[in-house]
């Protein structure tokens, strides 16, 4: 009797550990869309202006990359380190990027703390995947793989709610409080709930008293430089810690140089200390083991993209003629990557892993969903923002939900398709339908977001995402090994998110330059306001030249689907259908 009872609680405690990590994904998820409307006041905070779009791209792009760059290798660390551990550094990397978002200054600061954001935030995924299938057997993994599965999709669709919700009695600083405290708490659960301490640690472990000191201390100092407290600034004496040595920099201060020095002690010690607060050595070793050096590529070869978009002037070019110099870095990295790859012992992505044409296919495929996605989750809400609703956020935020509560409805359906049709077919209907949908809205004009017609765009296009999910999945776990199947996983939703960090920049560009070509044609307001209405006018105007560079994003997204339908055509034609169970298509089990 003590045995099934002992059994039992196992079962409890492994379903509020892998419930505890699933609402981890979801709130990781909903991060990445949270700040879709929070967007032109997280740039007005850090004194970016409101007509400067394309400088806010790293804000959204800088959660991505590392999102992007840190999958595949945390889903190694995983296997080394074990699961528990890196889900509970996960959740703090990421409690630490919202903090730093929270007390950001500048864009550098903002984008900084959403990087960190994304890297914990990815560390998720891959690590509660490999949860799922230490706690369940093969033949009971199927619900569980496919709740996470879930969460994910529901995670998009709360996370522009959350923000409009935190937005309509709180500034968007209070996005990335709320972010900070949910990642701690838990963080703190799933460490608690583990179900039993590491080999070798039979007593308990005494606290680090000396890193904890310096923690502290680090935190406080850095505190301060951030928010810089008005009362301590005023002071004649403590005013002096933020006189800078030289220039007008904030960390060339005796504060900040405080702050460096604390690091710098509390790193050494973690370094060097027996049993220190943060294991740095070990760590150091699974990093190395897990192939950070293919890791620090693939984030390069990324980054030298996006820089290559996010650099340019959208009035007269679509990257910079510094853009040049990073794409070919990015090319440079990609090829030491590749290089990398080949003479590595235990590379990033084993050998031969994705050698087949629907495999390698179903990453270009889902590449150009991704740049297509990115378009409806960032520019539906900012046409509403631009049209209707242009003081109220929820509203906005609810035009978006229409798009995403059709994606799983139609995941589903791709899914029981796959079972009689081939995946490329259904991957072409679902991209084509997305292109309608989009079509559809560049026809919208001032007021049709309020009009029911408004929802047919919606719902295609929702419809149509949904509908390619399932089969490039398919299509990837037919044409790879069984050993394979969570790194080749996970590089479908790295391709896809490299099509958003990739179409983030670009539309946008796209979209900025027809918005400037329409402004040309708006009369100067001193020659249009002479009167309210006279003023109004002028208003409209605006706001049709605002609808022009949406119109033009949202042909570019078309393409973009059209372009994925016509791959999947092309590179899937080997496919047959999977006979497989829409849940087993989902989860990965084949």
């Amino acid at each position: 009797m003590s045995t099934a009872t002992g059994e039992a609680a196992v079962s409890r405690t492994s379903r509020a550990l892998l419930a505890l990590a699933a609402v981890a994904v979801a709130f990781a998820a909903a991060d990445t869309y949270v700040v879709v409307l929070a967007l032109p006041d997280m740039m007005t905070g850090v004194g970016v202006p409101i007509d400067q779009l394309q400088r806010a791209a790293p804000i959204v792009s800088g959660f991505l990359l590392g999102y992007v760059a840190m999958l595949p290798l945390i889903g190694r660390i995983a296997d080394l380190r074990g699961r528990v551990p890196v889900l509970v550094m996960a959740l703090v990397l990421f409690a630490l990027g919202s903090l730093v978002t929270t007390v950001a200054y500048d864009m550098p600061s903002i984008v900084a703390g959403r990087f960190l954001q994304g890297v914990g935030g990815g560390g998720l995924v891959p690590a509660t995947l490999a949860l799922v299938a230490d706690l369940y057997p093969v033949e009971r993994r199927g619900v569980p793989l496919g709740v996470v599965s879930a969460v994910q999709e529901i995670g998009s669709v709360l996370g522009p709610l959350f923000g409009a919700a935190v937005l309509a009695v709180a500034d968007w600083r209070a996005i990335f409080a709320v972010n900070l405290a949910v990642g701690l708490v838990l963080a703190a659960a799933i460490r608690t709930l583990a179900p039993h301490r590491p080999p070798g640690s039979g007593t308990r472990r005494r606290p680090d008293l000396v890193g904890l000191l310096l923690l502290l201390v680090t935190f406080a100092c850095a505190a301060v430089v951030f928010l810089r407290p008005a009362p301590l600034m005023r002071d004649l004496t403590w005013g002096r810690l933020f006189i800078p040595f030289a220039g007008d920099g904030r960390w060339l201060t005796p504060i900040g140089a405080a702050t460096v020095v604390a690091l710098v002690l509390l790193l050494a010690w973690c370094w060097s200390a027996p049993r220190p607060l943060l294991d740095l050595r070990g760590w150091t070793r699974v990093l190395v083991d897990a192939d950070l050096v293919g890791a620090l590529l693939l984030a390069a070869a990324l980054g030298g993209v996006i820089l290559a978009f996010a650099t340019a002037d959208p009035k007269v070019e679509v990257f910079s003629p510094q853009g040049r110099w990073y794409l070919l870095g990015a090319v440079v990295a990609a090829a030491a990557f590749t290089w990398h790859l080949r003479r590595a012992a235990r590379p990033l992505v084993p050998r031969g892993a994705l050698r087949r044409t629907p495999a390698w296919g179903a990453l270009l495929v889902s590449f150009f969903v991704g740049a297509a996605l990115i378009a409806a989750l960032i520019d539906i809400p900012l046409f509403a923002r631009t049209t209707v609703y242009p003081d109220d956020q929820l509203p906005a935020a609810l035009v978006l939900v229409r798009f995403l509560l059709a994606l799983p409805v139609g995941a589903v359906a791709g899914g029981y398709l796959i079972r009689f049709l081939s995946p490329g077919p259904v991957t072409a209907i679902g991209m084509l339908l997305a292109a309608t949908g989009f079509v559809l809205m560049t026809r919208w004009g001032l007021t049709t977001i309020e009009e029911p017609i408004a929802n047919v765009a919606l719902v295609t296009g929702g419809l149509g995402f949904g509908l390619a999910l399932a089969p490039v999945n398919a299509a990837l776990l037919a044409f790879t090994d069984d050993d394979v199947h969570g790194v080749a996983s996970a590089f479908v939703v790295v391709a896809r998110m490299v099509g958003m960090l990739v179409g983030i920049s670009a539309l946008t560009t796209i979209g900025l330059r027809r918005y400037y070509s329409e402004q040309l044609a708006v009369p100067p307001v001193q020659e249009v306001c002479d009167g309210k209405s006279r003023c109004k006018e002028f208003s409209d105007l605006l706001r049709v030249a605002g609808i022009a560079q949406e119109h033009a994003v949202f042909w570019g997204a078309a393409g973009c689907a059209v372009v994925a339908a016509v791959l999947a055509l092309v590179l899937f034609r080997e496919v047959r259908p999977t006979r497989l169970t829409p849940r087993d298509v989902f989860t990965g089990r084949a």
